[in-house]
């Protein structure tokens, strides 16, 4: 008989299990019929019947096709999740700020009352320790809990330092890591959550406002469906979202709010400077003057920088030059291309690479002490306001150097520039602090 251990809270497809496993599962219908159409039952996504059709009948899903195919002449398959029996202990011994303090109870307490939450944090103010309480609740009492984010980086971020924090074993799971391991505490990708059925207690959605998860109704089914019919979720951001605002409003979403920096200083502002005939310069093998002017006054500090750029082929481009420009310097490149990402990432944070160049993948959810940041093409469709919000707060994140410097380099201004300085300088304002010159 085979062992079920890390079947429970799971769902399958029929292909993925063999019939012994299929025998003592439950089942649900892979698909629904609605006035409007045919639907998916683990991701939600309408079936188009007419590209969906199987030559033995019947239809497919091709939008989680990825995950095993749900087909509508087969069931969807779970095992019902069991209560852990595994003592769990907080092993940080760090000390909350009183505003942290203050979310931490306040969630806690949502959580005994059967109410959702949303934190709108910003970049920096602790996040990831304001959890740690209601957490440590909830494994305790032998519950499932779930911290997911739609970035892998993130979530490698997030294990590194969970894993020190608590004493269970915590099962990472994104679609380039290990096999799955049944835990009081997971850590996954937002679509990794389409892999659970009915499984956690608490989940809770770190980033909720960045690419794939925003406004992804399938992603919003695939929490729906994770969470035990009791079971209450938690979204962390940074840079709130018309949708989050709306289930604020509708009393779905209790709001806390924190706009200071666990160490008190307020968020870095941007300065915006003039930089014309970059790609054209990049092109031919050369820096435009004023930018190697201002690349050369940076390395005089000593300080890492971080370049972002917002196209991956002229990012590779660049930093080709860049480094015959600086030959005494380390640099490096990364993307989501990059298949050594997360080791250049590792050397970057461990001075081993003194300048590294990104796309916006890295505009969120990793912190570099000491770290300066260029944004190039800062006016670049590609660039919204939540990504110069998230990656301006790169910047000053240690107590050690709570500021930095962060540059938006541009050859005219747009919207989104001109409402991320106005939406920092409001949480400044809000914070009680004002930016120093």
């Amino acid at each position: 008989m085979e062992d079920l251990k890390d079947y429970h809270g799971r769902l399958f497809v029929q292909s993925r299990l063999s019939p012994d496993v299929q025998r003592q599962a439950e089942t649900l219908p892979t698909m629904r019929e609605e006035k409007d159409g045919l639907f998916c039952n683990r991701c939600a996504s309408p079936i188009d019947k007419r590209k969906s059709a199987l030559p033995i009948g019947g239809f497919y899903c091709r939008t989680c096709l990825l995950l095993g195919r749900v087909r509508s002449d087969q069931a969807l398959y779970y095992f019902p999740q069991q209560a852990f029996d595994m003592p769990v202990s907080l092993l940080w011994e760090g000390q909350l700020t009183p505003f942290q303090a203050a979310i931490s109870k306040d969630l806690c307490l949502a959580v005994e009352k059967g109410r959702d939450s949303l934190v709108h944090a910003v970049t920096g103010a602790g996040k990831t320790e304001m959890i740690y309480q209601v957490l440590i609740k909830h494994l305790t009492k032998g519950h499932s809990v779930c911290i997911a984010s739609p970035r892998i980086d993130v979530c490698i971020e997030l294990h590194k330092r969970l894993a020190k924090d608590f004493s269970c074993p915590i099962a990472l799971l994104h679609g380039q890591g290990e096999a799955y391991f049944r835990t009081p505490l997971v850590i996954a990708t937002t679509h990794q959550l389409l892999t659970f059925y009915q499984a956690f207690d608490l989940l809770i959605v770190d980033e909720v406002d960045a690419f794939p998860f925003v406004d992804n109704a399938m992603l919003y089914q695939a929490v729906k469906n994770c969470l035990k019919p009791r079971g209450r979720k938690i979204f962390l951001t940074a840079t709130t979202t018309d949708e989050l605002d709306r289930q604020v409003q509708r009393k779905e979403l209790d709001l806390l709010r924190l706009p200071r920096r666990f160490h008190e200083n307020p968020l870095v502002l941007p300065q915006k400077i003039w930089l014309s005939d970059l790609i054209k310069k990049v092109k031919r093998g050369k820096l435009p003057r004023r930018l190697k002017h201002y690349i050369k006054k940076q390395r005089e500090t000593g300080y890492p920088l971080l370049i972002f750029m917002p196209e991956i082929a002229m990012g590779q481009v660049f930093s080709t030059v860049l480094q015959a420009v600086f030959p005494e310097e380390k640099v490096a490149f990364v993307s989501s291309q990059t298949e050594n990402r997360l080791q250049l990432v590792t050397a970057f944070r461990d001075r081993e690479i003194s300048i590294l160049v990104s796309t916006t993948i890295l505009e969120r959810g990793v912190t570099f002490p000491f770290v300066d940041v260029f944004v190039l093409e800062s006016n670049h469709r590609l660039y919204t306001k939540s990504s110069l919000i998230q990656i301006g707060g790169r910047v000053g994140r240690s107590l050690e150097r709570p500021t930095g410097l962060l540059y938006f380099f541009q050859d005219g201004t747009n919207k989104a520039i001109e409402t991320a300085i106005a939406e920092i300088k409001l949480m400044n304002k809000e914070s009680g602090l004002c930016h120093r010159v």
